[in-house]
């Protein structure tokens, strides 16, 4: 999937011919998380030429780093992914801002600003998750899809909406993580999130587990009761999702579904939790409808490559109208 990119410097800008000799237009990508940014090069059909992870500290000391990077790169746009909340709507004054978020340094931070203004290129903007949503749906096994729903459950968990071939953004965007759930009965834990206590994030993230057993997810391999608990709260919300979203599949990335037992586990409780009252072809085959993520953790570079093309796609058009 990676390589390392060689390019003539005799050609145009965003044009180079790489040492497996094709020539194509090159895209940045920048995956912003909340403890790590990615930043990488590829092209518009998905592949990742080169990848530098940059820690997540404070504006003033990430974005130069970010800059430094993608400076020396032939980019005809770049496509970010980023954490949340941010500003979705183009016709904002704050669009392109990192929000509300608990990280203060980069609070009301206009990451699309800074990085297009110091790079003198298109910039495409969505959350982490849509990003991860939008590699699966353009490059990964779910292609061709015009409805899909993408959870990534780890530190947090968070959720992208794809519904009739477009991202959903609404007033904001989607905080899936966060819809409240019914406890399960033989589950006294109350919850990690301070905001809601036993929501979707409050109950089966990462820090959850580790709180409500007092190891890790990694340690607890073996502990069958725990993921029975997981597994409850995961499909509680994924029945949530089918009833009023009606997704043709579900994928599940992030660091607790590293976890493969939790899969028939997860199917076998939205079966039984949906009791037979939805019958349709994609829940006949549920091993096909909740389905991990594809791209071995690429998928939110991915997604961010396709988001810097179709932002060049729509500068030029704009350009020409």
């Amino acid at each position: 999937m990676r390589g390392k990119l060689a390019s003539t410097g005799a050609l145009s800008l965003g044009m180079s011919i790489h040492k497996w000799g094709r020539l194509s237009m090159l895209y940045g990508a920048l995956e912003a998380g909340g403890t790590k940014m990615i930043c990488a090069l590829g092209d518009e059909n998905g592949k990742i030429y080169e990848q530098l992870s940059i820690p997540t500290i404070e504006p003033d000391i990430t974005i130069p780093k970010i800059i430094d990077y993608f400076r020396g790169r032939p980019i005809e746009a770049l496509g970010i992914a980023c954490f949340g909340p941010i500003d979705l709507d183009r016709g904002s004054k704050t669009y392109g801002y990192i929000t509300t978020t608990p990280k203060l340094k980069w609070k009301n931070y206009n990451i699309v600003g800074a990085l297009r203004d110091a790079l003198s290129v298109p910039v495409g903007f969505d959350t982490d998750v849509n990003g991860s949503l939008l590699g699966e749906v353009c490059y990964g096994s779910s292609k061709g899809l015009r409805d899909v729903i993408y959870l990534t459950i780890g530190t947090g968990i968070g959720g992208g909406i794809l519904s009739g071939g477009n991202l959903v953004h609404g007033m904001l965007h989607p905080e899936l993580g966060h819809m409240l759930l019914i406890p399960h009965p033989d589950d006294p834990y109350t919850g990690h999130c301070p905001f809601h206590g036993n929501c979707f994030e409050g109950m089966a993230s990462g820090p959850a587990l580790e709180e409500r057993w007092g190891r890790t997810g990694r340690e607890l391999a073996d502990n069958q009761k725990a993921w029975e608990i997981e597994a409850y709260y995961i499909a509680q919300a994924l029945c949530n999702l089918i009833l009023s979203l009606s997704p043709k599949r579900i994928i599940l990335g992030g660091g607790v579904m590293h976890q493969e037992q939790l899969f028939p586990m997860i199917r076998r409780q939205v079966v039984s939790q949906l009791n037979g009252y939805l019958r349709t072809k994609e829940l006949s085959d549920i091993a096909s409808y909740i389905v991990p993520a594809s791209l071995h953790d690429d998928q939110g570079i991915m997604g961010c490559i396709r988001l810097a093309v179709e932002e060049k796609e729509r500068s030029t058009a704009s350009a020409r109208a």
